[in-house]
């Protein structure tokens, strides 16, 4: 799959280059000669026929992308073997594709080094059409240039392209990317031949998966004389030639997890040596230094390695550990938008019932208000209805005064009510306001309006309790003073119930303290008790002899009684008492 996705690249840019007129549409005889191309570069037998039967029903005009997709993959993709050589297929795609799109006037590089380019592109690109590359890997290539012609990174330089790039909200073209390599932006100070060396290194690396290359000593199989080669390390073999340019090859050297390679010391006249080891031969090298030998031997354990756990190349692997992470990143600022959505959806609902909330309690308020113009209306009228009281019955003309006093302080307590009322009612506008500025946090703002409700329903039970209350206080006036008068007795009487049993509670928690201090004294005199017996039993340790099990083997009786001694202390006795006989004679 890895092959195909690789050879589709090639193969798209070729496509693309025959379509003239950017319609997305390319003429049969052109299909059939690049069909041609392909099934000689890939050594895939060419049927003609087949194509002609395929594209049958397109007599009339060219054919799609989308059309030729099926044929490429049934007719030459799905017969393709690794047997053919991918440098004259990416060449042959390049020729065609470069003659377009490459503007070589103001290039200060070799078409060579473009097409090295072209195909290091390919390699990173991501696998979604039109081809493009991301800005990751677009570093790791112009890092990688830059090491390779022995310069310094620029942090600062890339950073102010890569947020032109952002801003463009684009990424590169394979030809932009040409573009932007030969025109020196990232390479200043270097002059042409730097920057094609360093395009060749990269495009060893990661096109022909070159790990390391250089100039070795060989002994000779058979002669066993020492000849200098030029070696190329690659995941699965090791190949030498006559020279740097590698237009005669003299051998191969297969890896394979069973292979190793080891030091050897100096012999012969020769320094630096190691031993690679394999299952048909054996050979060995020589370098000019420790530092090579000790590179060379640790990059041919790493593909050793690699085969033995069956891995690909150390840059393929990285990058596909690149592509899952940007896939990973992608799918999470996927979710996380998605996650934005929805709470922006919620907090938009929320709004909505907060909105409806405030538009419920302004209602109630201009209900209240005109709950309590009535209320004042009929306060006035039962006002005037006393004072023609008064004139009428001038005997009982204390009665009245003391009833009017009464029911002024009642109106000043329920107009002080009503101006709480206002109070809590602004409060309440102020908490709506404080819950419209924290509405991003929905738990807060479900808590919040719930208690709201709550208050809210709480306060016009107490004011249809004020009202009900309102309407008997006329005609119970005397009823609630004598019913106020019984409660305070009764809170007096419960005061003093209280009071009691806070006093037989005080006395509880004495006794407990007490009962506490006595238990503490009883644990410290028995800790001292134990310290004093710990003691004494270790200044008697020579003398007390703690009982222990007995071995169930034959007991040793002495003198002093059947097991006084163990078998060690026995065997130290009888020494010092055969010590003593010899002493004696």
């Amino acid at each position: 799959m890895a092959l195909r996705a690789e050879l589709l690249k090639s193969i798209w840019h070729a496509f693309t280059a025959l379509d003239v007129d950017k319609s997305g549409k390319v003429s049969k005889s052109q299909l059939k000669v690049l069909s041609y191309n392909l099934c000689t570069l890939m050594k895939i037998p060419h049927d003609p026929v087949a194509l002609e039967e395929h594209f049958k029903d397109d007599d009339e005009g060219p054919v799609s992308n989308q059309g030729y997709m099926p044929y490429l993959n049934t007719f030459i993709l799905d017969k393709v073997k690794e047997e053919f050589d991918r440098q004259d297929f990416d060449r042959m795609c390049w020729t065609l594709c470069a003659r377009k799109n490459l503007d070589r006037s103001n290039l200060l590089i070799s078409d060579d080094d473009a097409f090295k380019i072209w195909c290091i592109f390919n390699f990173l690109c991501e696998d979604c059409y039109p081809l493009s590359i991301v800005i990751e890997e677009m570093e790791y290539f112009l890092r990688k240039l830059t090491d390779s012609m022995g310069g310094s990174w620029v942090e600062e330089r890339f950073e102010d392209y890569k947020l032109e790039l952002q801003a463009m909200g684009r990424s590169l073209s394979v030809w932009e990317l040409i573009t932007l390599v030969a025109s020196g932006h990232f390479s200043k100070g270097m002059d042409r031949q730097t920057l094609s060396m360093g395009i060749n290194e990269v495009y060893h690396e990661l096109i022909l998966d070159v790990l390391k290359q250089g100039y070795m000593m060989k002994k000779g199989h058979k002669r066993k004389n020492w000849t200098e080669r030029w070696f190329v390390l690659k995941p699965t073999s090791i190949s030498y030639f006559m020279g740097e340019d590698m237009a005669e090859k003299k051998g191969d050297i297969q890896l394979d997890g069973n292979c190793c390679v080891e030091p050897l010391p100096d012999k012969e006249g020769k320094k630096c040596l190691f031993f690679i080891k394999c299952a048909e031969k054996s050979f060995e090298i020589s370098v000019s230094d420790k530092k090579r030998k000790q590179e060379w031997i640790q990059a041919i354990q790493t593909c050793v390695s690699l085969l033995r756990l069956g891995l690909p190349a150390p840059h393929r692997e990285a990058r596909l550990r690149r592509r899952e992470q940007r896939m990973r990143l992608q799918a999470e600022q996927e979710d996380l938008e998605a996650r934005m959505k929805e709470l922006q959806a919620a907090n938009e609902t929320k709004q909505q019932e907060l909105e409806a909330m405030r538009k419920a309690l302004e209602e109630a308020a201009a209900s209240a208000a005109e709950e309590e113009c009535r209320r004042l209306q009929t306060q006035t009228e039962l006002q005037d209805r006393y004072r023609t009281d008064l004139e009428r019955e001038k005997m009982v003309r204390q009665q009245m005064e003391e009833q009017v006093a009464l029911k002024s302080s009642e109106l000043d307590q329920y107009l002080q009510r009503v101006r709480e009322l206002e109070d809590m009612y602004h409060r309440l506008e102020d908490a709506l306001e404080e819950e419209r500025t924290a509405r991003q946090d929905e738990e807060t703002v479900r808590r919040l309006q719930a208690r709201l409700l709550e208050e809210e329903s709480t306060k016009r039970a107490e004011l249809e309790k004020i009202h009900l209350r309102q309407q008997r206080a006329i005609s119970e006036t005397e009823k609630e003073k004598q019913e106020l008068e019984k409660e305070r007795r009764a809170k007096d009487c419960a005061l003093q119930d209280a009071m009691q049993q806070l006093e037989h509670l005080e006395s509880e928690r004495q006794g407990a303290l007490e009962q506490y201090q006595a238990v503490m004294k009883k644990l410290e005199d028995a800790a001292n008790n134990t310290r004093t017996w710990k003691h004494k039993v270790a200044e008697h340790e020579g003398l007390v002899r703690l009982i222990q099990p007995g071995n169930k083997g034959t007991q040793m009786i002495t003198n002093w009684g059947p097991a006084a001694f163990s078998e060690v202390e026995l065997s130290v006795r009888e020494k010092e008492w055969q010590e003593r006989k010899r002493q004696a004679q």
